[in-house]
């Protein structure tokens, strides 16, 4: 099963200047209007082809994200079978970030 990040723990971790990737797993439209910062987009749909664009150091924690948290679950457990680790989803997308973290983050 895929670990789950909170958000106020993802914020710790950008705050203590914790290395992560941060992988957008929503559709570009989403992503156009509301984005966390220095993420990178891969729509679920083209997650299995474009998986070589990827970057993630050894033992550095790569947190998938999406709006509400179920495509993340779904892009992670793959990731994490595709030899990822570790990985996270965030609970609760971008949607919980924008009202527990950033409410300058437009929510849809």
């Amino acid at each position: 099963m895929i670990r789950q990040l909170g958000c106020l723990e993802l914020a710790e971790w950008i705050k203590g200047k914790k290395p992560f990737t941060l992988l957008d797993v929503r559709q570009p439209v989403e992503n156009e209007t509301a984005a966390l910062p220095n993420s990178q987009l891969i729509p679920l749909d083209e997650l299995v082809m474009r998986v070589g664009e990827i970057e993630q150091a050894n033992g550095v924690p790569l947190v998938v994200y999406c709006h509400h948290g179920v495509r993340s679950l779904h892009a992670g457990s793959w990731l994490a079978a595709n030899g990822f680790d570790p990985v996270f989803s965030l609970s609760g997308g971008i949607d919980a970030w924008s009202q527990m973290i950033d409410p300058g983050v437009p929510r849809y």
